[in-house]
C-alpha cells in the first residue's frame, strides 16, 4: 500500500485518509487506482460495513486532480494523462452505485476530484472549513467527474452558475444548493472518531450510520450567500446561450444585485470563452442523461479538451508558469462559433468501443 492512502480499520468501518497534505491532498493516478481496489475489496468483505474517506491536515479534503501531472504527460507525447481521467472516471461513477454506506467528510478545500469521490456518498459531510468550487473553466476545462449529472440537477440554473463561474462556497450554500447532506462543528467533527467506534451495527448498516451521524450534526451559524441572490441568478442564468447570460447580466440595474452582477462579469472575463459556453452545453445535455452516459459525454469532451488547447494553456498559465496570462483560442466570446462548441460533442468512439461502456 503507498504512502498517499492511510487507511484503518475500525469497528467494521474502513477509514481511508488521503495523504497527500503538501498538494492539499491532491489525487495522484496512484490514488485513483488503489482507491477503486480498496473500494471493491471492502465491498466484497462481510467483516467491513461502510467507507469514510476524508483529507489529512487541516487545509483540504481534496483540491482536485493532480493537474501537474497531467501537464507533465500530455508534454511528453504520453498517454497517461487520457488513462487518469478514464480511471477516475470509473471511480467516481463507482462511488455513486456503492453498495455500502460510504462516507465523505468534506473538512477543507473540495474541489474538481475532491468533489468526484464525495458526491457519489451517501453521506456527504461538510464543516466550517468546507470550500467547495468547481474552478475548471479557469484552466480552460469544463466541470467535470460527474458535474454533468449533479450540478445539472441542481435546482434552476443554480448548477450552470456554479459550473460557469467556478464559484467558491461555504457549507451554508453547499447544503442550500444540495451538494451536502449534513453539518458538523468543529466540536462534532472531534469527536466524530469516537462516536463511530462506539457505534453498535444492527442488521441496517445504512440507518446505523444514518442515526450516529445525526446524533452530532447541527445547522450552520450563518445563513447561504445565494439565498439573496436567488432571483437574479434564476433570471440571468436561465438565458439558453452565454452570451444571452452575459447581456442579462450586464442590464442588471437592482441596487442588491449589481455588485455581485459585475464581479460576476469580471470572473467570466478571466475563463476560457469556448469552455465556457462548452460547460453551458454540457449541462443542459447533462440534465437530460443518465449517470453512466454523463460521465461517457465527459471523457468525449476531455479528449477534445486535449485537442483543442485552452486546457493545457490554462495550466500553463496558472499552474505551471503562472504568469496568470492565458492566451485563450479564440480569446473573446465573440469570436466562438456555434460549430465550435459542437465539436467538443462529436462522438469519438462508437457505444460498443467506448472505453466507459461497461459503466451502467
Amino acid at each position: 500500500m503507498s504512502t498517499e492512502l492511510l487507511v484503518e480499520i475500525r469497528n467494521h468501518i474502513a477509514c481511508v485518509t488521503l495523504s497527500r497534505p503538501q498538494a492539499l491532498n491532491s489525487l495522484s493516478y496512484g490514488m485513483v487506482i488503489e482507491l477503486t481496489q480498496l473500494l471493491h475489496k471492502w465491498e466484497n468483505d462481510d467483516s467491513i460495513h461502510a467507507v469514510l474517506v476524508r483529507g489529512a491536515g487541516e487545509k483540504a479534503f481534496c483540491a482536485g486532480g493532480d493537474i501537474r501531472y497531467i501537464y507533465d504527460s500530455f508534454k511528453a507525447d504520453k498517454t497517461e494523462h487520457l488513462q487518469f481521467f478514464c480511471d477516475e472516471y470509473q471511480l467516481d461513477h463507482y462511488i455513486h452505485r456503492y453498495p455500502k454506506p460510504y462516507i465523505a467528510l468534506m473538512d477543507g478545500i473540495v474541489m474538481g476530484g475532491g468533489v468526484g469521490i464525495s458526491q457519489g456518498a451517501q453521506f456527504r459531510i461538510v464543516t466550517d472549513r468546507t470550500r467547495m468550487a468547481m474552478p475548471e473553466t479557469a484552466i480552460g476545462l469544463f466541470p467535470d467527474v460527474g458535474a454533468s449529472y449533479f450540478l445539472s440537477r441542481l435546482e434552476g440554473p443554480l448548477g450552470i452558475y456554479l459550473g460557469i463561474t467556478g464559484a467558491s462556497i461555504k457549507a451554508p450554500d453547499i447544503l442550500y444548493v444540495g451538494l451536502g447532506d449534513l453539518y458538523l462543528d468543529t466540536y462534532s467533527v472531534v469527536a466524530l472518531d469516537d462516536r463511530l467506534n462506539d457505534m453498535v451495527w444492527t442488521e441496517d448498516h445504512d440507518r446505523d450510520i444514518e442515526m450516529a451521524l445525526n446524533t452530532l450534526a447541527s445547522e450552520p451559524v450563518t445563513a447561504p450567500t445565494l439565498e439573496p441572490l436567488a432571483d437574479a441568478i434564476d433570471l440571468h442564468f436561465s438565458e439558453p446561450t452565454l452570451s444571452g447570460i452575459i447581456a442579462s447580466l450586464k442590464n442588471e440595474s437592482r441596487t442588491e444585485f449589481t455588485d455581485w452582477a459585475t464581479q460576476t462579469l469580471a470572473d467570466f472575463a478571466k475563463r476560457s470563452p469556448l469552455l465556457m459556453a462548452v460547460t453551458l452545453e454540457q449541462l443542459h445535455r447533462g440534465k437530460r442523461m443518465s449517470l453512466a452516459d454523463c460521465f461517457r459525454m465527459e471523457l468525449n469532451l476531455v479528449h477534445a479538451c486535449f485537442d483543442q488547447g485552452d486546457f493545457i494553456e490554462g495550466i500553463r498559465a496558472l499552474i505551471v508558469d503562472k504568469d496568470q496570462r492565458p492566451r485563450w483560442s479564440p480569446p473573446t466570446l465573440a469570436e466562438v462559433t456555434q460549430s465550435d462548441i459542437d465539436e467538443f460533442f462529436v462522438p469519438r468512439w462508437t457505444p460498443r468501443e467506448h472505453p466507459l461502456r461497461a459503466l451502467l
